[in-house]
């Protein structure tokens, strides 16, 4: 697999990274077994860029990572760990923490679930409104000199809160939503980026599988956060966003290849600064993503796509309101 740089100050990694979150969390039950040969097909087919965080599944995630790469040599593979969410005992949220004390807190924990001495990338979950992010910045790049930590990242803040982030240490890429049907970051955030070096990695390139060509709507009433607290995954939205997909089914059979591997192939036409995390947590999942890495799609295919899935397309905010009001990103 092709490999690219996250910007000028991160590692090199895969032109594909795999977002493990669903092994553990949210998207309903998962199988252990399963999950872990999903892990190893993903190394064995090139795959280094793995993306977790602290709170899938109140440290879950972390362990399950753990348990794939043994035996695995770890230099050969990126860690990307995500702190600061707070979760209850049932599996409720109730905000962030971000303060300097609480990322040496959480990093110890994340070290220890994860069997290892360094963690490649460590970014905040979200922006901590309490706390400026100088201070949460400057907290991670002391973990940096310490050699606990390799690379600052950061997740889903906006244009001004990257700038004053990068003042204070590098920063490698900030992971954000990015998709054919997701594209505000196109406004300002990604030319910030640019501007400043910093990689993207690009969680939801799928839209949490609304737009993978598999969703319908007899899996509305399974246990799911999509299905519970997604506004595009309901009601009438999920109607337009489905038909949006019919539309993108299209275009991708005359170019026989998958609806996924479409959008996969979108996000990475990008740029080369960009890297698609694909969510797969199952093996016949990942096959499918993968082959987007050999899709080369032309402008007009690019141009295509486009003028079927416009921007601002999509039916419904990528969150609840109460998730969007934590989103820095989508503040301006």
């Amino acid at each position: 697999m092709q490999e690219t740089r996250l910007g000028q100050h991160g590692p090199q990694v895969a032109r594909i990274g795999l977002g493990c979150m669903g092994m553990s969390d949210l998207y309903g039950p998962a199988d252990r077994d399963e999950s872990i040969a999903t892990l190893h097909a993903a190394l064995d087919a090139g795959i280094t860029l793995l993306d977790t965080g602290d709170f899938y599944g109140m440290g879950h995630n972390e362990m399950l990572i753990r348990d794939a790469l043994q035996g695995r040599t770890r230099e050969q593979v990126q860690i990307s760990v995500k702190f600061g969410a707070l979760r209850g005992p049932d599996g409720s949220w109730s905000g962030y923490d971000c303060r300097p004390a609480a990322v040496r807190n959480f990093v110890a924990y994340s070290l220890k679930r994860l069997g290892t001495d360094y963690i490649d990338i460590y970014r905040p979950a979200r922006l901590d409104p309490n706390v400026p992010i100088e201070d949460t910045v400057g907290a991670i790049a002391d973990l940096v000199k310490a050699g606990y930590v390799k690379h600052v990242g950061l997740s889903e803040v906006g244009a001004e809160t990257l700038r004053r982030a990068s003042a204070v240490h590098p920063i490698s890429d900030l992971q954000i939503e990015y998709s054919v049907i997701s594209r505000s970051i196109e406004k300002a955030i990604l030319p910030t980026a640019r501007e400043l070096g910093i990689g993207i990695t690009a969680y939801g390139v799928l839209s949490r599988g609304l737009i993978s060509g598999h969703w319908s709507r007899e899996r509305t009433g399974q246990k799911d956060f999509r299905n519970l607290a997604s506004p595009r995954f309901q009601g009438e939205n999920l109607d337009a966003n489905l038909a949006l997909v019919e539309r993108m089914r299209v275009l991708a059979q005359e170019l026989d290849v998958t609806v996924a591997q479409l959008a996969i192939a979108w996000v990475a036409a990008q740029g080369a600064d960009i890297v698609p995390l694909v969510g797969a947590r199952r093996r016949d999942r990942l096959q499918e993503a993968l082959g987007a890495a050999d899709l080369q799609l032309r402008p007009e295919d690019i141009a295509r796509l486009e003028s079927i899935v416009p921007p601002d397309a999509a039916a419904g905010e990528r969150y609840n309101a109460a998730q969007m009001n934590h989103l820095d990103s989508e503040m301006g």
